[in-house]
């Protein structure tokens, strides 16, 4: 915009926020004393419908051609006051934001030094205003398809939701089967709905409908390009098995000569497998797949005479020259929903898990009391890595019950020792549902749970609490110091914090209520979406309130755990959310882009490549041009992939490139108005 600058400073109260520390009337007194300051105004709510109103009144009325708004973050409320500018017919990027909430009120209990701050802050946004230059919004246009990495009950949810709305969803897994953690499970909380009973229609769902594509077994491996036009590129591993051809009917794992001799994932390493294997029963899709390192014919190149899964499959599905497949294809928008991992309990050497065959984590008790786990639903005592011979004749002793059986609370969740300060919100409420499977499995099994606090705070989960401590589970308040073994008996040496009472309690299995930890393979994911980590390592949101679940990456979302701990409710609710966020640009066919990019001058730029090397969203390149005759590389941005981050201004040695609203020109005088030498 041409002409003299016409400012307006309108200063917030922020409720208190602002007002109980800063005095609003002497800044906004001062605002209007500084150069180019046409009208300053103070209200209680700028962000208010009355408060923006006073933006465009005066915008009309004084003809402002910038706008200082002095209140909070602009991470808060920046896109607010935009659209209010645009709706006055101001571009919106005649708009600075002072922080005078979080960089001042909220940082200082001296009301003078607070104010004196507030209005040197002030007074630099209005240095910085007089420079700002006029912005143009551009817009892309948007692939009609979604790819979701992850195929638990947040991804299958999200795949469904955007299916039914009419759009391409590419379902990407990385095991042989859709269903995640939850296909694991055998009751849900407070419920008691039957896990499988709820999830497999899901799981059919996804591998039937006409919109998915679904891809187990498959990695994402490259990503590139920006919100609404997405590259992609999956590797589909090879099963060595034909999935056009397997029939399912399991005559292959059956004779398999290392069957029952591979701890099997899905059963946490209880169950065993074969080297070619279907994960569980209900597994979609119902496809047997070949673990390569473990076939005898593919890690030793022999397998006896001949590998007797190829001569028992009636189908011929078998074929060990099948190789590794790359699908390539395009998106709009992509959802990551790639769960979680529990907590290693090995990191707590002190509960002796590893040690004992009988302490176990509470994802592998969930196997034991599932009827499709390695023992049928029966709770037993177990003998890991013990194989008794059967002798001609003999009968084999039955393996024992245990008559008591011990919980463990928080192992892994809210502990500083091992860096996990979080709560993992479910362990409360999976425990007392594992303590009731065990009453009713073993009516008369003493059942314990030593825990810190009981955090029942989901809707019907303290009646289920109640429900549980009536049938009989006690509840012990302390944090145990120490597993160890007397004789057949495990020994739980802890404190009754409630009594201040030292305590050995006797158990015949204790069971560790591991917490939900971040993926161990989340660096995958990051470098190739360039995403965040809050600083429990799960996904960082765009804002903890507003943007739950977008990222800072447009196009991209978050759904389920690998956001943050949470139960499968709330994860499917965060997947619907995902669903809808993604669909908007989608509907709408086209998308508004990032305006606050870098921009090269290429008359100056010397082609370095430093800016190249550290932009993390490969938005910048380095081309060949014609200069003064000469043929000479400069950097050129990539408008569409820039997200205005400044790393490549920071990095330019002779200050060639440089980000919009953010130049040199713009910067260095705000920060000489702050004072700083």
């Amino acid at each position: 915009m041409n002409g003299k600058p016409k400012i307006g400073v309108y200063v917030c109260h922020c409720g208190t926020n602002i007002a109980g520390v800063v005095n609003v009337e002497e800044v906004v007194q001062f605002a209007s004393t500084l150069p180019d300051v046409v009208v300053a105004r103070n209200y209680s709510y700028m962000c208010s419908d009355p408060g923006q109103a006073l933006i465009t009144d005066d915008i009309e009325k004084f003809g402002l051609n910038r706008v200082v708004v002095a209140s909070c973050s602009p991470r808060m409320h920046e896109p607010t006051f935009r659209k209010t500018l645009l709706s006055g017919g101001l571009n919106p990027y005649f708009l600075e934001m002072a922080n005078i909430r979080e960089q001042c009120s909220w940082v200082h209990e001296d009301p003078i030094a607070a104010t004196e701050k507030a209005k040197r802050i002030v007074e630099a946004a209005v240095v910085k205003a007089r420079r700002l230059e006029a912005l143009d919004v551009k817009e892309v246009d948007v692939e009609p398809a979604c790819l979701i990495i992850g195929a638990g009950i947040a991804g299958i949810q999200a795949a469904l939701d955007i299916a039914d709305a009419g759009f391409k969803v590419y379902l990407v897994e990385k095991s042989p089967t859709v269903g995640g953690h939850m296909a694991q499970l055998d009751k849900t909380f407070p419920t008691l709905d039957c896990s499988a009973c709820i999830l497999t229609p899901k799981m059919v769902d996804v591998a039937n409908h006409p919109n998915i594509e679904l891809m187990t077994y498959s990695q994402v491996e490259e990503i590139s390009g920006y919100i609404g036009n997405f590259e992609v590129k999956v590797r589909k591993k090879s099963r060595f098995v034909d999935m056009d051809k397997c029939t399912g009917c399991g005559a292959c794992a059956e004779v398999c000569r290392m069957a029952g001799r591979i701890p099997n994932e899905f059963d946490e390493g209880i169950g065993m497998r074969g080297a070619i294997y279907l994960p569980f029963p209900q597994a979609v899709p119902a496809k047997y797949t070949i673990d390569k390192e473990n076939c005898l014919f593919l890690s030793k190149g022999k397998c006896g005479e001949s590998p007797k899964c190829k001569e028992a499959c009636q189908a011929e599905a078998i074929n060990f020259d099948l190789q590794d497949e790359i699908v390539e294809f395009k998106v709009g928008t992509i959802i990551v929903a790639t769960g979680y991992d529990v907590f290693d309990a090995r990191k707590k050497p002190e509960y002796a898990y590893g040690v004992y065959d009988n302490v176990l984590t509470a994802l592998e008790f969930e196997r034991l009391v599932n009827a499709s786990g390695p023992t049928g639903g029966k709770i037993v005592m177990l003998e890991r890595g013990k194989k008794k011979k059967k002798k001609e004749g003999e009968e084999v002793e039955p393996p024992k019950v245990p008559k008591s059986i011990t919980f463990i609370q928080c192992v892994g969740s809210r502990d500083k020792s091992v860096g996990n300060e979080y709560c993992s919100r479910v362990c409360c409420m999976y425990t007392a549902k594992l303590a009731h499977l065990a009453k009713d499995k073993i009516p008369d099994c003493e059942v314990t749970i030593f825990y810190m606090d009981v955090r029942a705070f989901g809707k019907g989960f303290e009646e289920f609490y109640d429900r549980v401590r009536r049938e009989g589970v006690r509840y012990i308040r302390g944090n145990p110091s120490e597993i160890f073994k007397r004789g057949d008996k495990l020994v739980v040496k802890a404190e009754d914090t409630l009594t201040a009472t030292p305590l050995e309690h006797e158990t015949d299995m204790v069971v560790l209520s591991v917490g939900l930890v971040p993926r161990s393979d989340n660096r995958e994911i990051i470098d190739l979406l360039k995403l965040s980590q809050s600083s429990d390592l799960f996904y960082l949101e765009a804002h903890p309130k507003l943007r739950p679940v977008d990222t800072a990456s447009d196009g991209i979302f978050l759904a389920g755990v690998c956001q943050g701990p949470k139960d499968i409710p709330d994860a499917v609710a965060q997947a619907k959310g995902a669903a809808s966020a993604a669909m908007i640009p989608m509907a709408s066919g086209k998308v508004k882009v990032e305006a606050q990019t870098s921009v090269v001058n290429e008359a100056t730029c010397r082609g370095c490549g430093f800016c190249v090397a550290v932009c993390p969203y490969t938005a910048i390149e380095l081309v060949e041009v014609n200069r003064n005759g000469w043929p000479v590389k400069v950097a050129r941005v990539n408008e569409a992939l820039c997200k205005g981050c400044g790393a490549c201004a920071a990095a330019c040695l002779s200050g060639s490139i440089q980000q919009r609203s953010f130049k040199d020109i713009q910067i260095l005088p705000q920060i000489q108005a702050l004072g700083v030498k």
